[in-house]
């Protein structure tokens, strides 16, 4: 499995990957804002995927992350979605160990994920607590479907 710059090629295949897991953002397909936030990302190489078979752009996502190097030495992980059919195969490990790498240290990667309440999302908080990403205690608004987030930190040293 190949991690690779998400193209705007793959625009298309991203928003079914964003459909597929809208119960748990919210809507995203049908929200401008988000699908900016895509198109900025592909166009500035901090949108990164895994595709079916490591297909050709355009090809099935199991996986993608939106990374934001910014605000370096502060980073932000804003987006981190897994494909049902692809997930427990490694995608997401992939796509943060590659992320990582992008990382000048030292620094601190956050990222705003979901409430320990939410059980779909229980696999993201065991995800970023693996890589040592410590929960914070900071109050994070509701998502837009209305469950808890919560924030991670990662500090690299």
């Amino acid at each position: 499995m190949k991690v690779v710059n998400a193209i705007k090629d793959d625009l298309n295949v991203w928003l079914e990957l964003a459909c597929e897991v809208e119960y748990l953002f919210g809507p995203m397909v049908s929200d401008p804002k988000f699908i900016q936030a895509i198109e900025k990302n592909i166009n500035q190489c901090s949108a990164f995927c895994v595709r079916e078979n490591d297909g050709l752009p355009g090809s099935r996502l199991l996986g993608g992350v939106l990374f934001s190097s910014a605000g370096a030495p502060s980073y932000k992980i804003g987006w981190l979605a897994v494909s049902s059919r692809a997930r427990n195969k490694g995608i997401a490990t992939e796509l943060l160990r590659n992320i990582l790498k992008l990382v000048d240290v030292p620094a601190e990667v956050s990222v705003i994920t979901f409430g320990d309440e939410i059980p779909d999302g229980r696999p993201a908080r065991k995800l970023y607590q693996k890589f040592g990403f410590v929960p914070q205690e900071e109050s994070i608004p509701n998502g837009p479907e209305g469950r808890s987030r919560q924030k991670f930190k990662l500090l690299i040293k």
